[in-house]
Formats: structure tokens, sequence, C-alpha cells
């Protein structure tokens, strides 16, 4: 083969064209641990390999089943997700197109024209000598070909866009379903909470009923005065007032619970007494590298990698662009030897390398604001990974936090409990008065009000944690 200087040339100045290295995952030094109170630390025997590494799934870290009926029935219908799948779905088609980018377009074309040239012109003139008319027609049946030789690896950049985008999306999909098991089972525990808030104002109601009955009877003998009835009365009334508030709470979150599991609103029927309500210890120690399962951790890791395509993309598009292009068929001037072997045949090949000169800045540009892009990403992932971690570590003082509260709560409503009955017992006796007797029951009321509180809380914190953690979403 001759040896041809201009083809070297042109090989080496492509050569030093090639585009810039794929950037690497930003770097973001976490910590060895989560940050726990002081002197709690989740240090468990055996050092770093004692660390919890993996979560339970979803169907087997919540033990309660009429919870999980209502979470897998949200998995199935709530529009957010489905909206969610939707998305994946656009994705997948995406991929499937740009993995056929490696292929060149084929075009298919029929066409029939009719020209009609002046007498007095050289077409004229010509048309007449040959085929004695002014008008020709042109019947044309041909395939054409243009192939686009990837030299910088373009096809191979937009597939790993797709890809990124696909997955992206997958990603987002888990964290509408980790946000939407949450939400769920909280409102689950609220309603929970709620239930019992109920029959603690039902029996409140009846407590504050018995002591009004005990002052009237007081009163009739001389022994109460009208304020004290008056006072035990307005008692009566704050407690039979909680009961309507609580039970229009109830149907409001029973109708946020049903909305979130795409289901008209309706009654949902609770099962308080299931025993091991979690899968979880958040007592136990976690591996700070269960960050990199959140949905929102991923979704921010294939946000830069699709960023980092578009950057290398639009690098690429400054770069010559090597095209070959085809045509054959079959033409005639005559529909009776239009197909006609091989007199009608024609066919023509190109092969063209373009590259863009000016472009009033328009590339440079782009590629200028997808590396901006891409940088924007990097914050995000970086940003993502505080954000899990700053959860994780509050939900863990949270769990921890709480159950220190419900232990103070739990002895505080029993000694008001013991007091109520050492009150009543006063009462009835004459040696305390209403004022002691209403201080007492008021005390007693909120103390069991404020234990359903906590127990809710401490649910919702094991919940967030669990969600902090990632959701466990394979």
């Amino acid at each position: 083969m001759k040896y041809n200087p201009i083809i070297s040339i042109t090989l080496l100045v492509l050569a030093g064209c090639r585009p810039g290295k794929e950037q690497l995952k930003p770097d973001v030094a976490l910590p060895q641990e989560f940050r726990v109170p002081a002197g709690q630390e989740a240090r468990l025997e055996g050092g770093a390999d004692s660390l919890n590494r993996t979560l339970p799934s979803l169907s087997s870290f919540f033990n309660n089943q009429t919870l999980r009926a209502l979470i897998d029935s949200a998995l199935v219908n709530n529009n957010d997700l489905r909206s969610a799948i939707k998305n994946i779905e656009l994705a997948r088609t995406t991929m499937r197109q740009v993995k056929l980018n490696y292929l060149p377009d084929i075009d298919a074309q029929l066409a029939v024209t009719r020209n009609k040239s002046a007498r007095n012109s050289f077409a004229g003139l010509g048309n007449e000598a040959f085929i004695g008319r002014l008008s020709v027609n042109d019947f044309n049946l041909n395939l054409g070909v243009n192939w686009e030789i990837d030299i910088w690896g373009r096809v191979k950049t937009q597939k790993e866009e797709a890809l990124s985008v696909f997955l992206q999306n997958q990603e987002i999909k888990k964290g509408i379903q980790t946000r939407l098991v949450a939400d769920i089972a909280s409102g689950y525990y609220n309603l929970l909470m709620l239930d019992e808030q109920l029959r603690i104002a039902r029996n409140s109601q009846q407590l504050a009923d018995s002591t009004l009955t005990i002052i009237n009877a007081q009163y009739r003998v001389g022994e109460a005065s009208l304020l004290a009835i008056q006072q035990s009365k307005a008692q009566l009334d704050a407690a039979r007032q909680l009961v309507p508030q609580i039970e229009q709470s109830i149907v409001q979150q029973e109708n946020a619970v049903g909305l979130l599991a795409g289901q008209y609103a309706k009654a949902i029927i609770r099962n308080p007494e299931q025993e091991g309500e979690f899968n979880i210890d958040p007592k136990s120690g976690y591996d700070v590298s269960l960050l990199a399962a959140r949905p929102d951790v991923q979704q921010a890791e294939f946000n830069f990698r699709a960023a980092n395509a578009r950057a290398g993309l639009a690098q690429i598009a400054m770069y010559p662009r090597l095209t070959i292009t085809a045509q054959g068929g079959l033409t005639s001037f005559n529909v009776a030897n239009w197909i006609a072997f091989p007199g009608s045949v024609f066919w023509n090949a190109a092969g063209g390398l373009t590259q863009p000169v000016f472009q009033r800045r328009q590339l440079k540009t782009a590629y200028e604001q997808a590396v901006i892009e891409q940088e924007k990403a990097a914050i995000g992932f970086k940003q993502a990974v505080l954000t899990g971690y700053a959860e994780v570590s509050s939900a863990l003082v949270a769990n921890r936090k709480l159950e220190e509260q419900l232990a103070i709560a739990t002895d505080r409503r029993q000694s008001l409990s013991e007091g109520i009955g050492s009150a009543k017992i006063l009462f009835k006796n004459g040696e305390a008065n209403y004022l002691e007797i209403i201080a007492a029951q008021s005390s007693y009321l909120q103390s069991r009000l404020d234990v359903t509180l906590l127990e809710r809380e401490k649910a919702n914190a094991i919940i967030e944690l669990y969600r902090a953690l990632g959701g466990g979403w394979k």
C-alpha cells in the first residue's frame, strides 16, 4: 500500500483531539461511624466487624400484618409511585434507541416528478431533440444510507448517559417507595396513638363525671360550694371536648393514609395487639457504608454520571465527524423502462470529514455549561451524603433519647395514677378539697396523653431510622 502523508497527518490530529477522561465519583470523606449521644457510642464488642451492614427487607421489617396490607396496597396503587414507574419506562425506551445508534440510517424513497422546460432554453432544445417533447418525467425508486463512523465514542457516551438516567429514575422510584412506606407506617401508628388517646379521654370523662357526682352530693349537704360544682363541671366539659377533637383527628388521619394507599376514604382496621412490631434494633451500631444504599444518594450518583456523560458529548460535538453516504435504486424518464436492469440502475457513494469551525461559540458554550452542570451534580452528590449522615445520626439520637423520655413519662404516669387513688380516698373522707382532686385528675390525664404521644414518637423514630438507612430496598 502506497504511503499517504495526508491520511497519516489526519489520523495524528484526530488522535490528539481525543476527549477527556471520565470524572471519578466525588470523594466525600465519610466519618468512620455515625454520631450518637456522648457516652452512648454505638461501639459493639468486636469493633467495626460487629456493625450492621445490611437492613431487613420490607417484608421482614414490619411484623404488623394490618400495616403490611396497607403498604402493599400503596406500592401498587399510589399515583406518585405509578408516575415514577412511567418515567422508568420512558428512560428504558431511550436506552433501547441509543443501543442502535451504531447502525446507519436507511431511508426508502419513491418519487415521481414532471418537469417542463422552455422551448427556447438549452434544456428545451435538448428534450425536443432527444425525446421529442418539452415535458420530462422522472420515476425514481431508491434506498439511501447515512452512516456516521463513531470515532470519538459518541455512541458509547450516549449509552452511558441513557443508562445513568434509567438507573437514576429507578432510584427515584425507590425514594418514593421509601417515603411512602414511612408515611403510611407513621400514619398507622398515629392512628394507634389517637385510638389510645380516645380511650383515655373517655375514661377521664367518666372520672370527671364521678367527681362531679360526689361534689353535687356534698353540695346538697352543705359540704361543698357552688364554685366547686362549677369548676368540676368545667373539668368534665374539657374532658368531653377532647372526644370529638380526637374523633375528628382519627377520621382525617384515616383519610390521609387511605390517600397514600391509593384508596377512597374509609375506616382503617387496626391491630395493635401484635408483638414485636419492628425487626430492627435502634440501639445497634450501623456501618456508615449503609448510606450508599439510600435512594437519594444513589440517585445523586447516577445524576453525576449522566452529567459527566453529557459533558463528554458536548466536548465530542466540537470534534470532526466522519460520515459515509450512499444511494442506489432504479430511475427512468419512461415508466415502461422504470423496472429495467441494468439500464435503470444507479448508485452513488461518498465519504466526508466535517469539522465545526465557527458556530458563534455555541458548541464551546454548550460544553462549558455541561461542565458546570457536572460540577453542580458533584455538589449535589456530596450534599445527599451529608444529608443522609445527618438524618441517620439524628434518628439514632432520637431513638435513644425518646426511650429515656418514655421511661420517665411512664414512671410519672404510674406515680400520678397512685396519687389519683389516694386523692379519691382523701376527698371522700373530707381530707382533700375539690381543687386538689381536680388538679390530680388533670395531671393524670395529661401524663397518660404524654405517654401515648411518646410511644408514637418512639415508633416514628424507628421508622425514620429505617428510612434514613435506605429502606432496605435491593
